[in-house]
């Protein structure tokens, strides 16, 4: 256990989607300053697993088996939650699943499996977790979005969507409870992570995705996911710099578009891979839990700097030659 002493030490947190990638790095992080982690995901051995980490740091975790889609389950996680003594002081809401294809191009089934996922579970966590806190007059609730709560980007349409009514759900409950200055509503927006969520997502791509450069470990995000919660604001990036990208973005849309555009069709899709439509998005993913993936980027950052200076720089020689 952490020597400092934290807020949320001997409090109950809890977290979905917390079989792998940042849901399981941040149980371990927020178990190892002391609090009592309520973990949630739909693979009983994966949660054993992560229960496993939080404890060998010195930590409590509580495994409840939970799909997010099912509003029922996510009822009775928050009741098994205020079990353990009564109250609850964090809950996030992180369980997401992805689709790698076009929106005209991939089944809207699997459209509508990842918004029901990464919105929908969000709400049912927002109405379980809600009336607990206005009854105990405190709490924290944080909605894990993404940099593409804020800029779109080609070939994960439903995240992207998903992603931004995240965001929206996160105001739209700041509104509701304006006058409960004890309860906190944040947003955390991360830029890439290495997790297992480029290998176990459903893919119509016909090609590996990988992240995109510069990446960061699940255990950085996850620190400072403990941080928003021990000292709540309305929203973080992970990094800070990302949000220096959201302001070209608002200055230069159109080029900032295109840039992402030609970085990932260039840069996002490796090797060849069958086609797998269903990924993780209907049962969990059967590959070994871990917080960090095998879809490292394909280039690093330095070398795609380079390659989008000279990638342009040829075009407009190009343009140029052409005139």
């Amino acid at each position: 256990m952490s020597e400092r002493r934290s807020s949320l030490e001997g409090q109950v947190v809890v977290v979905t989607g917390a079989s792998t990638g940042l849901g399981r790095a941040s149980a371990v992080e927020l178990a190892r300053v002391g609090a009592r982690v309520i973990i949630a995901g739909r693979r009983a051995e994966t949660l054993e697993d992560t229960a496993l980490k939080c404890r060998e740091v010195g930590g409590e975790a509580i495994p409840v088996v939970t799909d997010v889609t099912d509003e029922g389950q996510v009822a009775h996680l928050a009741s098994r939650a205020l079990e353990l003594d009564g109250t609850v002081a964090v809950w996030v809401n992180n369980a997401g699943v992805t689709a790698f294809g076009s929106l005209e191009g991939s089944p809207l089934a699997d459209h509508r499996r990842v918004i029901e996922t990464n919105l929908w579970g969000a709400v049912y966590g927002a109405r379980a977790i809600v009336p607990i806190f206005r009854r105990q007059g405190r709490g924290v609730l944080i909605n894990v979005g993404s940099i593409l709560s804020k800029v779109g980007q080609p070939f994960v349409p439903s995240y992207v969507i998903s992603k931004f009514a995240l965001q929206g759900l996160s105001e739209a409950l700041r509104s509701e409870l304006a006058d409960e200055p004890g309860i906190h509503v944040c947003t955390l927006l991360p830029y890439a992570i290495d997790t297992p969520h480029f290998q176990v997502g459903a893919n119509l791509m016909g090609r590996q995705p990988h992240a995109m450069p510069p990446t960061q470990s699940p255990e950085k995000v996850a620190r400072a996911l403990v941080d928003l919660a021990e000292r709540p604001r309305r929203q973080l990036h992970v990094p800070r710099v990302a949000a220096w990208g959201l302001a070209l973005h608002a200055l230069f849309p159109e080029v900032v578009e295109r840039v992402i555009h030609d970085a990932l069709s260039r840069w996002h899709f490796g090797a060849p891979q069958a086609l797998n439509p269903a990924g993780n998005l209907w049962q969990p993913s059967a590959d070994p839990p871990s917080a960090h993936g095998e879809r490292g980027p394909r280039i690093g950052f330095a070398g795609l700097v380079g390659w989008l200076i000279g990638h342009y720089a040829s075009r407009g020689v190009r343009a140029v030659a052409g005139l």
